[in-house]
Protein backbone atom coordinates (compact mmCIF):
# COMPACT_ATOMS: atom_id res chain seq x y z
CA UNK A 1 0.00 0.00 0.00
CA UNK A 2 1.65 3.54 -1.27
CA UNK A 3 2.29 5.95 1.79
CA UNK A 4 -0.16 9.35 2.02
CA UNK A 5 3.24 11.26 1.53
CA UNK A 6 4.07 9.08 -1.46
CA UNK A 7 0.52 9.75 -3.07
CA UNK A 8 0.79 13.32 -2.40
CA UNK A 9 3.73 13.82 -4.22
CA UNK A 10 2.36 11.93 -7.02
CA UNK A 11 -0.31 14.28 -7.21
CA UNK A 12 1.75 16.93 -7.68
CA UNK A 13 3.64 15.72 -10.29
CA UNK A 14 0.29 15.04 -12.21
CA UNK A 15 -1.00 18.31 -11.69
CA UNK A 16 2.49 19.78 -12.73
CA UNK A 17 2.31 17.71 -16.17
CA UNK A 18 -1.36 18.88 -16.51
CA UNK A 19 -0.70 22.97 -15.71
CA UNK A 20 2.84 23.29 -16.55
CA UNK A 21 3.32 21.30 -20.13
CA UNK A 22 2.14 23.07 -23.04
CA UNK A 23 2.68 21.95 -26.72
CA UNK A 24 5.37 23.99 -27.27
CA UNK A 25 8.59 22.18 -28.82
CA UNK A 26 12.36 24.01 -28.94
CA UNK A 27 13.20 22.21 -32.12
CA UNK A 28 9.30 21.58 -33.43
CA UNK A 29 10.52 20.33 -36.91
CA UNK A 30 12.71 17.86 -35.32
CA UNK A 31 11.57 16.68 -31.44
CA UNK A 32 7.86 17.04 -31.35
CA UNK A 33 6.86 13.90 -29.87
CA UNK A 34 4.15 15.06 -27.71
CA UNK A 35 5.18 12.25 -24.63
CA UNK A 36 8.58 13.31 -25.56
CA UNK A 37 9.47 16.29 -26.34
CA UNK A 38 6.74 18.36 -25.07
CA UNK A 39 7.77 21.91 -23.24
CA UNK A 40 8.14 22.02 -19.62
CA UNK A 41 7.26 25.34 -17.14
CA UNK A 42 8.50 25.44 -13.84
CA UNK A 43 11.73 26.18 -11.91
CA UNK A 44 14.59 24.33 -10.39
CA UNK A 45 14.59 23.90 -6.44
CA UNK A 46 15.75 26.81 -4.63
CA UNK A 47 19.60 27.29 -4.66
CA UNK A 48 20.38 25.56 -7.81
CA UNK A 49 23.68 26.03 -8.73
CA UNK A 50 23.91 27.98 -12.51
CA UNK A 51 27.27 28.43 -14.00
CA UNK A 52 29.79 28.33 -17.12
CA UNK A 53 32.75 26.81 -17.50
CA UNK A 54 36.55 26.81 -18.77
CA UNK A 55 39.85 25.25 -18.73
CA UNK A 56 43.28 26.81 -18.31
CA UNK A 57 45.34 25.90 -21.57
CA UNK A 58 41.60 26.75 -23.60
CA UNK A 59 41.48 30.29 -22.44
CA UNK A 60 44.49 31.38 -20.45
CA UNK A 61 47.72 31.90 -23.04
CA UNK A 62 51.18 33.59 -21.34
CA UNK A 63 52.09 30.23 -21.96
CA UNK A 64 55.58 30.80 -21.50
CA UNK A 65 55.21 34.35 -19.04
CA UNK A 66 56.03 35.14 -15.44
CA UNK A 67 57.84 31.98 -14.76
CA UNK A 68 54.55 28.69 -16.11
CA UNK A 69 56.60 26.06 -17.43
CA UNK A 70 55.49 24.19 -20.36
CA UNK A 71 52.84 21.51 -20.11
CA UNK A 72 52.15 18.38 -22.68
CA UNK A 73 49.41 20.63 -25.03
CA UNK A 74 52.35 23.78 -25.61
CA UNK A 75 54.44 20.99 -26.87
CA UNK A 76 52.03 19.00 -28.65
CA UNK A 77 50.53 22.12 -30.13
CA UNK A 78 54.09 23.04 -31.62
CA UNK A 79 54.67 19.80 -33.53
CA UNK A 80 53.50 20.94 -36.93
CA UNK A 81 50.32 18.75 -38.23
CA UNK A 82 48.79 18.06 -34.70
CA UNK A 83 45.97 20.67 -34.82
CA UNK A 84 43.80 22.27 -36.77
CA UNK A 85 46.03 24.86 -39.40
CA UNK A 86 48.40 24.41 -36.76
CA UNK A 87 46.87 26.72 -34.12
CA UNK A 88 48.06 26.76 -31.03
CA UNK A 89 47.13 27.90 -27.12
CA UNK A 90 49.94 30.16 -26.89
CA UNK A 91 47.86 33.52 -26.91
CA UNK A 92 44.40 31.78 -26.66
CA UNK A 93 41.79 34.10 -25.13
CA UNK A 94 44.66 35.56 -23.30
CA UNK A 95 42.51 35.61 -20.24
CA UNK A 96 45.73 35.67 -18.11
CA UNK A 97 45.54 39.40 -19.33
CA UNK A 98 42.02 39.95 -19.27
CA UNK A 99 40.56 38.64 -15.45
CA UNK A 100 38.93 41.96 -15.12
CA UNK A 101 36.53 41.30 -18.01
CA UNK A 102 36.27 37.58 -17.54
CA UNK A 103 35.22 38.38 -14.27
CA UNK A 104 32.57 41.22 -15.56
CA UNK A 105 31.16 38.36 -18.09
CA UNK A 106 30.13 36.06 -15.54
CA UNK A 107 28.68 39.10 -13.58
CA UNK A 108 26.42 39.68 -16.59
CA UNK A 109 25.19 36.29 -16.98
CA UNK A 110 23.81 36.37 -13.87
CA UNK A 111 26.12 33.32 -12.83
CA UNK A 112 26.49 31.55 -9.12
CA UNK A 113 29.24 29.77 -9.57
CA UNK A 114 32.31 30.13 -12.41
CA UNK A 115 34.07 26.63 -13.13
CA UNK A 116 37.70 27.02 -14.25
CA UNK A 117 41.21 25.01 -13.74
CA UNK A 118 44.50 25.46 -12.74
CA UNK A 119 47.38 25.18 -14.76
CA UNK A 120 49.70 22.48 -13.12
CA UNK A 121 52.47 24.30 -14.51
CA UNK A 122 52.47 27.53 -13.86
CA UNK A 123 52.24 27.24 -10.51
CA UNK A 124 54.85 24.39 -10.54
CA UNK A 125 56.80 24.79 -13.64
CA UNK A 126 58.04 20.72 -13.04
CA UNK A 127 55.20 19.53 -11.98
CA UNK A 128 57.43 19.03 -8.71
CA UNK A 129 56.01 20.89 -5.46
CA UNK A 130 59.40 21.53 -4.19
CA UNK A 131 59.72 24.07 -6.93
CA UNK A 132 56.74 27.13 -6.51
CA UNK A 133 56.29 29.97 -8.97
CA UNK A 134 54.88 32.78 -6.91
CA UNK A 135 53.37 34.56 -10.17
CA UNK A 136 51.36 31.81 -10.57
CA UNK A 137 50.25 31.07 -7.45
CA UNK A 138 49.12 34.81 -7.44
CA UNK A 139 47.07 35.03 -10.61
CA UNK A 140 44.81 31.79 -9.60
CA UNK A 141 44.14 34.43 -5.90
CA UNK A 142 43.41 37.41 -8.31
CA UNK A 143 40.60 35.74 -10.02
CA UNK A 144 39.64 33.91 -7.35
CA UNK A 145 39.48 37.11 -5.16
CA UNK A 146 37.43 39.02 -8.11
CA UNK A 147 34.83 36.41 -7.94
CA UNK A 148 34.45 36.42 -4.63
CA UNK A 149 33.81 40.51 -4.56
CA UNK A 150 30.98 40.18 -7.20
CA UNK A 151 29.38 37.67 -5.15
CA UNK A 152 30.39 34.63 -7.73
CA UNK A 153 31.79 31.47 -5.69
CA UNK A 154 34.69 29.87 -7.92
CA UNK A 155 34.26 25.49 -8.51
CA UNK A 156 37.68 24.78 -8.93
CA UNK A 157 38.92 22.06 -11.30
CA UNK A 158 42.55 20.86 -10.53
CA UNK A 159 43.56 18.93 -14.06
CA UNK A 160 41.53 19.62 -17.04
CA UNK A 161 44.46 17.88 -19.70
CA UNK A 162 47.28 19.69 -19.30
CA UNK A 163 49.94 17.85 -17.44
CA UNK A 164 53.70 19.41 -17.17
CA UNK A 165 55.81 18.45 -19.62
CA UNK A 166 58.27 17.07 -17.14
CA UNK A 167 55.82 14.98 -15.89
CA UNK A 168 55.12 13.16 -19.03
CA UNK A 169 58.99 12.59 -19.58
CA UNK A 170 58.28 10.42 -16.44
CA UNK A 171 55.97 8.48 -18.09
CA UNK A 172 52.85 10.69 -17.37
CA UNK A 173 49.41 9.10 -16.02
CA UNK A 174 51.06 5.71 -17.14
CA UNK A 175 53.21 5.84 -14.65
CA UNK A 176 51.75 4.74 -11.09
CA UNK A 177 54.10 7.61 -9.20
CA UNK A 178 51.55 10.29 -10.69
CA UNK A 179 49.09 9.04 -8.13
CA UNK A 180 51.31 10.55 -5.36
CA UNK A 181 52.44 14.16 -7.77
CA UNK A 182 48.94 14.67 -8.31
CA UNK A 183 47.97 14.16 -4.65
CA UNK A 184 50.69 16.32 -3.95
CA UNK A 185 49.55 19.24 -5.82
CA UNK A 186 46.53 18.89 -4.81
CA UNK A 187 47.14 19.19 -1.49
CA UNK A 188 48.98 22.49 -2.06
CA UNK A 189 45.77 23.46 -4.01
CA UNK A 190 43.77 23.10 -0.75
CA UNK A 191 46.11 24.49 1.20
CA UNK A 192 46.06 27.47 -0.95
CA UNK A 193 42.77 28.07 -1.65
CA UNK A 194 40.98 26.03 -0.49
CA UNK A 195 39.57 29.02 2.23
CA UNK A 196 38.22 30.54 -0.91
CA UNK A 197 36.90 27.78 -2.69
CA UNK A 198 34.01 25.53 -1.65
CA UNK A 199 33.57 22.87 -4.92
CA UNK A 200 36.14 21.23 -5.83
CA UNK A 201 37.19 18.88 -8.86
CA UNK A 202 40.01 16.39 -9.18
CA UNK A 203 40.40 14.93 -12.31
CA UNK A 204 38.16 16.66 -15.80
CA UNK A 205 37.38 13.54 -17.89
CA UNK A 206 39.90 10.59 -17.10
CA UNK A 207 38.38 8.56 -20.02
CA UNK A 208 38.57 10.87 -22.82
CA UNK A 209 42.18 12.12 -22.10
CA UNK A 210 42.97 8.08 -22.09
CA UNK A 211 41.41 7.64 -25.30
CA UNK A 212 41.95 10.76 -27.27
CA UNK A 213 45.82 11.34 -25.53
CA UNK A 214 47.09 7.57 -24.87
CA UNK A 215 45.52 5.49 -27.29
CA UNK A 216 44.43 7.63 -30.17
CA UNK A 217 47.17 9.53 -30.48
CA UNK A 218 45.43 12.77 -31.14
CA UNK A 219 45.05 14.81 -27.63
CA UNK A 220 48.53 15.71 -25.88
CA UNK A 221 50.47 14.08 -25.84
CA UNK A 222 49.89 11.77 -28.92
CA UNK A 223 50.64 8.44 -27.46
CA UNK A 224 49.43 5.35 -29.23
CA UNK A 225 48.90 2.65 -26.63
CA UNK A 226 46.16 0.52 -28.99
CA UNK A 227 44.22 -1.74 -26.28
CA UNK A 228 45.69 -1.34 -23.31
CA UNK A 229 46.65 2.60 -23.03
CA UNK A 230 43.26 3.87 -22.31
CA UNK A 231 42.54 1.36 -19.61
CA UNK A 232 45.96 1.75 -17.77
CA UNK A 233 45.61 5.88 -17.65
CA UNK A 234 42.18 5.33 -16.16
CA UNK A 235 43.63 3.02 -13.44
CA UNK A 236 45.79 5.77 -12.30
CA UNK A 237 43.66 8.33 -12.77
CA UNK A 238 41.18 6.83 -10.27
CA UNK A 239 44.03 6.16 -7.69
CA UNK A 240 45.15 9.70 -8.03
CA UNK A 241 41.89 10.97 -7.51
CA UNK A 242 41.14 8.80 -4.45
CA UNK A 243 44.24 10.16 -3.11
CA UNK A 244 43.63 13.74 -2.96
CA UNK A 245 40.08 12.64 -1.99
CA UNK A 246 41.07 11.09 1.06
CA UNK A 247 43.61 14.39 1.35
CA UNK A 248 40.85 17.05 1.53
CA UNK A 249 38.72 14.75 3.63
CA UNK A 250 41.25 13.66 6.48
CA UNK A 251 42.93 17.57 6.14
CA UNK A 252 41.08 20.22 5.34
CA UNK A 253 37.04 19.52 5.26
CA UNK A 254 36.25 19.95 8.65
CA UNK A 255 37.74 23.64 8.48
CA UNK A 256 36.75 24.36 5.16
CA UNK A 257 33.83 22.64 4.51
CA UNK A 258 33.93 22.32 1.03
CA UNK A 259 32.88 19.34 -1.43
CA UNK A 260 35.06 17.58 -3.89
CA UNK A 261 34.15 14.95 -7.19
CA UNK A 262 35.52 13.75 -10.52
CA UNK A 263 33.95 15.12 -13.96
CA UNK A 264 32.85 12.61 -15.98
CA UNK A 265 31.72 12.52 -19.69
CA UNK A 266 29.28 10.74 -21.13
CA UNK A 267 27.11 10.51 -24.53
CA UNK A 268 23.64 9.11 -24.12
CA UNK A 269 23.74 5.71 -26.26
CA UNK A 270 20.49 4.69 -27.21
CA UNK A 271 19.60 1.20 -28.85
CA UNK A 272 19.69 1.52 -32.65
CA UNK A 273 16.62 -1.02 -32.39
CA UNK A 274 15.06 -1.17 -29.42
CA UNK A 275 13.30 -4.58 -30.50
CA UNK A 276 16.40 -6.23 -31.00
CA UNK A 277 18.21 -7.34 -27.78
CA UNK A 278 21.34 -7.76 -29.04
CA UNK A 279 21.14 -3.67 -29.80
CA UNK A 280 20.39 -3.57 -26.49
CA UNK A 281 22.60 -5.60 -24.73
CA UNK A 282 25.44 -3.40 -26.98
CA UNK A 283 23.73 0.04 -25.55
CA UNK A 284 24.08 -1.23 -22.11
CA UNK A 285 27.37 -2.42 -22.66
CA UNK A 286 28.54 1.07 -24.38
CA UNK A 287 27.21 3.03 -21.27
CA UNK A 288 29.27 0.63 -18.61
CA UNK A 289 32.56 1.27 -20.73
CA UNK A 290 32.08 4.64 -21.21
CA UNK A 291 30.41 5.42 -17.77
CA UNK A 292 30.21 3.19 -15.71
CA UNK A 293 34.17 1.95 -15.87
CA UNK A 294 34.82 4.99 -13.92
CA UNK A 295 31.52 5.65 -12.17
CA UNK A 296 31.08 2.20 -10.38
CA UNK A 297 34.73 2.07 -8.43
CA UNK A 298 33.90 5.50 -6.66
CA UNK A 299 30.04 5.16 -6.63
CA UNK A 300 29.41 1.56 -6.57
CA UNK A 301 31.25 -1.38 -5.15
CA UNK A 302 34.99 0.16 -5.63
CA UNK A 303 35.97 -1.69 -8.44
CA UNK A 304 35.20 -2.11 -12.33
CA UNK A 305 31.58 -3.57 -13.40
CA UNK A 306 31.97 -6.86 -13.75
CA UNK A 307 30.17 -7.10 -17.62
CA UNK A 308 33.22 -4.61 -18.71
CA UNK A 309 35.67 -7.01 -16.93
CA UNK A 310 34.38 -10.17 -18.20
CA UNK A 311 34.41 -8.77 -21.82
CA UNK A 312 37.82 -7.46 -22.12
CA UNK A 313 38.99 -10.12 -20.58
CA UNK A 314 37.43 -12.72 -23.04
CA UNK A 315 38.26 -10.66 -25.69
CA UNK A 316 42.38 -10.47 -24.41
CA UNK A 317 42.01 -13.92 -24.40
CA UNK A 318 40.28 -14.63 -28.12
CA UNK A 319 43.10 -12.15 -29.28
CA UNK A 320 45.79 -15.21 -27.94
CA UNK A 321 47.21 -13.02 -24.33
CA UNK A 322 47.49 -14.78 -21.22
CA UNK A 323 46.12 -12.19 -19.24
CA UNK A 324 43.33 -9.23 -19.28
CA UNK A 325 44.66 -5.71 -20.99
CA UNK A 326 42.89 -4.22 -18.30
CA UNK A 327 44.20 -3.55 -14.84
CA UNK A 328 42.81 -5.07 -11.37
CA UNK A 329 42.05 -3.13 -8.15
CA UNK A 330 43.71 -4.82 -5.40
CA UNK A 331 41.18 -5.10 -2.05
CA UNK A 332 42.76 -2.20 -0.38
CA UNK A 333 42.60 -0.04 -3.82
CA UNK A 334 38.87 -0.88 -3.79
CA UNK A 335 38.20 0.81 -0.40
CA UNK A 336 40.87 3.56 -1.25
CA UNK A 337 38.52 4.36 -4.69
CA UNK A 338 34.80 3.36 -2.91
CA UNK A 339 32.79 6.40 -1.63
CA UNK A 340 35.51 9.09 -2.89
CA UNK A 341 33.02 11.74 -4.08
CA UNK A 342 30.73 14.29 -2.83
CA UNK A 343 28.46 14.87 -5.99
CA UNK A 344 28.28 12.89 -9.59
CA UNK A 345 29.97 15.42 -11.96
CA UNK A 346 29.00 14.95 -15.30
CA UNK A 347 29.71 16.44 -18.60
CA UNK A 348 27.60 15.75 -21.72
CA UNK A 349 26.66 16.94 -25.10
CA UNK A 350 24.97 14.59 -27.48
CA UNK A 351 23.34 11.08 -28.14
CA UNK A 352 24.20 8.49 -30.62
CA UNK A 353 22.37 4.81 -31.54
CA UNK A 354 24.14 2.15 -30.50
CA UNK A 355 24.22 -1.58 -32.95
CA UNK A 356 25.65 -4.53 -31.85
CA UNK A 357 28.97 -5.40 -33.85
CA UNK A 358 30.39 -8.63 -33.98
CA UNK A 359 33.82 -8.85 -32.32
CA UNK A 360 36.59 -8.21 -34.57
CA UNK A 361 40.33 -9.71 -33.86
CA UNK A 362 42.59 -7.77 -34.98
CA UNK A 363 46.73 -8.36 -35.07
CA UNK A 364 46.73 -4.83 -32.68
CA UNK A 365 44.28 -5.06 -30.24
CA UNK A 366 42.00 -1.84 -29.53
CA UNK A 367 39.75 -0.56 -27.58
CA UNK A 368 37.49 -0.32 -29.85
CA UNK A 369 36.87 -3.85 -30.79
CA UNK A 370 36.07 -4.32 -26.83
CA UNK A 371 32.98 -2.01 -27.30
CA UNK A 372 31.70 -4.62 -29.74
CA UNK A 373 29.61 -1.83 -31.35
CA UNK A 374 28.58 0.57 -34.41
CA UNK A 375 27.60 4.14 -33.76
CA UNK A 376 24.81 5.74 -35.89
CA UNK A 377 22.59 8.88 -35.78
CA UNK A 378 19.65 10.22 -36.97
CA UNK A 379 20.05 12.71 -40.21
CA UNK A 380 17.50 14.72 -39.38
CA UNK A 381 18.96 15.81 -35.44
CA UNK A 382 20.52 19.09 -36.06
CA UNK A 383 24.68 18.87 -36.36
CA UNK A 384 26.88 20.60 -34.29
CA UNK A 385 30.10 22.05 -36.04
CA UNK A 386 32.12 19.17 -34.26
CA UNK A 387 31.39 16.09 -36.30
CA UNK A 388 30.90 14.08 -33.11
CA UNK A 389 28.17 15.96 -31.93
CA UNK A 390 24.67 16.09 -32.90
CA UNK A 391 21.82 18.17 -30.75
CA UNK A 392 19.39 15.42 -29.26
CA UNK A 393 18.04 16.50 -26.33
CA UNK A 394 15.84 13.88 -24.91
CA UNK A 395 18.89 11.71 -24.32
CA UNK A 396 19.60 14.53 -21.71
CA UNK A 397 17.01 13.33 -19.16
CA UNK A 398 17.83 9.50 -19.97
CA UNK A 399 21.05 9.62 -19.42
CA UNK A 400 20.15 11.46 -16.13
CA UNK A 401 17.73 8.92 -15.03
CA UNK A 402 20.44 6.13 -16.07
CA UNK A 403 22.62 7.44 -13.21
CA UNK A 404 20.10 7.76 -10.75
CA UNK A 405 18.66 4.36 -11.31
CA UNK A 406 22.65 2.75 -11.03
CA UNK A 407 24.24 4.84 -8.16
CA UNK A 408 21.05 6.05 -6.63
CA UNK A 409 19.88 9.34 -5.33
CA UNK A 410 23.49 10.93 -5.54
CA UNK A 411 23.45 14.40 -6.07
CA UNK A 412 24.29 15.40 -9.44
CA UNK A 413 26.32 18.50 -10.84
CA UNK A 414 25.87 18.83 -14.85
CA UNK A 415 29.38 20.39 -15.03
CA UNK A 416 29.61 21.08 -18.93
CA UNK A 417 26.72 21.39 -21.97
CA UNK A 418 26.87 23.37 -24.65
CA UNK A 419 26.95 22.95 -28.75
CA UNK A 420 29.39 24.33 -31.08
CA UNK A 421 28.96 26.63 -34.24
CA UNK A 422 31.70 26.78 -37.23
CA UNK A 423 34.20 29.93 -37.25
CA UNK A 424 33.10 32.47 -39.75
CA UNK A 425 31.97 35.95 -40.13
CA UNK A 426 31.44 37.81 -37.20
CA UNK A 427 27.58 36.77 -36.13
CA UNK A 428 26.23 37.23 -32.67
CA UNK A 429 22.24 35.56 -33.75
CA UNK A 430 23.73 32.07 -32.62
CA UNK A 431 20.18 30.50 -33.13
CA UNK A 432 21.49 26.77 -32.62
CA UNK A 433 22.86 27.44 -29.19
CA UNK A 434 20.16 29.28 -27.97
CA UNK A 435 17.78 26.41 -28.51
CA UNK A 436 19.69 23.98 -27.37
CA UNK A 437 20.22 25.37 -24.30
CA UNK A 438 16.61 26.14 -23.56
CA UNK A 439 15.76 22.31 -24.57
CA UNK A 440 18.74 20.81 -22.83
CA UNK A 441 18.09 22.80 -19.83
CA UNK A 442 14.37 21.83 -20.33
CA UNK A 443 15.07 18.23 -20.07
CA UNK A 444 17.19 18.75 -17.36
CA UNK A 445 14.13 20.13 -15.60
CA UNK A 446 11.76 17.37 -16.58
CA UNK A 447 14.52 15.28 -14.82
CA UNK A 448 14.42 17.00 -11.87
CA UNK A 449 10.89 17.81 -11.29
CA UNK A 450 9.35 15.12 -12.89
CA UNK A 451 11.77 11.74 -12.17
CA UNK A 452 13.15 12.99 -8.93
CA UNK A 453 16.88 13.33 -10.57
CA UNK A 454 19.01 14.72 -7.53
CA UNK A 455 20.07 17.44 -9.79
CA UNK A 456 21.54 20.23 -8.06
CA UNK A 457 23.91 22.56 -10.39
CA UNK A 458 24.30 22.91 -14.03
CA UNK A 459 27.38 24.46 -15.90
CA UNK A 460 27.24 25.53 -19.34
CA UNK A 461 30.23 25.00 -21.54
CA UNK A 462 31.78 27.51 -22.11
CA UNK A 463 31.62 30.79 -21.00
CA UNK A 464 33.78 32.22 -23.89
CA UNK A 465 35.32 30.72 -27.67
CA UNK A 466 38.35 29.29 -27.12
CA UNK A 467 41.06 26.95 -28.39
CA UNK A 468 39.23 23.78 -28.22
CA UNK A 469 41.95 21.28 -28.47
CA UNK A 470 42.85 19.71 -31.65
CA UNK A 471 40.33 21.88 -33.33
CA UNK A 472 42.18 25.09 -32.63
CA UNK A 473 39.99 28.03 -32.80
CA UNK A 474 37.21 26.79 -35.90
CA UNK A 475 34.88 25.45 -33.63
CA UNK A 476 33.27 27.88 -31.37
CA UNK A 477 31.18 26.97 -28.05
CA UNK A 478 31.09 30.29 -26.54
CA UNK A 479 28.18 32.35 -24.82
CA UNK A 480 30.41 35.11 -26.06
CA UNK A 481 32.09 35.60 -29.03
CA UNK A 482 35.84 36.02 -29.27
CA UNK A 483 37.87 37.93 -31.81
CA UNK A 484 41.33 35.41 -32.18
CA UNK A 485 42.26 38.50 -34.89
CA UNK A 486 41.83 41.05 -32.22
CA UNK A 487 45.18 41.18 -30.57
CA UNK A 488 42.74 42.84 -27.33
CA UNK A 489 40.79 39.56 -28.23
CA UNK A 490 37.41 41.69 -27.53
CA UNK A 491 34.34 39.90 -26.16
CA UNK A 492 30.93 40.18 -27.27
CA UNK A 493 27.86 38.69 -25.68
CA UNK A 494 25.71 36.38 -28.24
CA UNK A 495 22.04 35.92 -28.06
CA UNK A 496 22.65 32.98 -26.06
CA UNK A 497 24.11 34.79 -23.25
CA UNK A 498 20.92 36.66 -23.03
CA UNK A 499 18.85 33.84 -23.29
CA UNK A 500 21.24 31.82 -20.83
CA UNK A 501 21.08 34.52 -18.03
CA UNK A 502 17.35 34.91 -18.69
CA UNK A 503 16.75 31.24 -17.77
CA UNK A 504 19.17 32.04 -14.57
CA UNK A 505 17.33 34.83 -13.34
CA UNK A 506 14.04 33.00 -13.59
CA UNK A 507 15.59 29.84 -12.05
CA UNK A 508 13.99 27.74 -15.15
CA UNK A 509 11.28 28.05 -17.09
CA UNK A 510 7.93 29.50 -15.01
CA UNK A 511 5.02 29.63 -16.09
CA UNK A 512 3.14 32.87 -16.44
CA UNK A 513 0.75 32.16 -13.64
CA UNK A 514 4.76 30.82 -11.75
CA UNK A 515 5.97 34.37 -12.99
CA UNK A 516 2.44 36.61 -11.76
CA UNK A 517 2.87 35.33 -8.60
CA UNK A 518 6.87 36.00 -8.34
CA UNK A 519 5.81 39.51 -9.39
Amino acid sequence: MARPGMLIALIVVFQTLISSSTTEFVFEDVFNDPERDTFLHGTFPEGFIWGAATAAYQIEGAWDEDGKGPNIWDAFTHIPGKTYDNQNGDVACDSYHNVERDVEMVKELGLTHYRFSLSWSRIFPTGFTHQVNPAGVQYYHRLIDALLEASIQPAVTLYHFDLPQMLEELGGWENEMMVLYFQAYADFCFNEFGDKVKIWFTINEPKVIAIQGYEAGIFAPGKTRPGYGTYRVVHTMLKAHARAWHTYDQKYRATQGGKISIVFNSFWSEPADPENQADVEAAERMRLFELGSMANPIFGNGDYPELVKAVVGNMSRAQGLTVTRMPSFTPEEQQLIKGTADFFGLNHYSTRFVAYKKPEFNPIPTVYDDFQAEFSSDPVWPQAASEWLKVVPWGFRRLLNWIKNNYGDVPIYVTENGVSEPDGALNLDDELRTKYYRSYINEALKASKIDGVNLQGYFAWTLLDNFEWASGVSERFGLYHVDFNDPARTRRAKNSALTYTQIIKDNGFPSDEQAKVEL
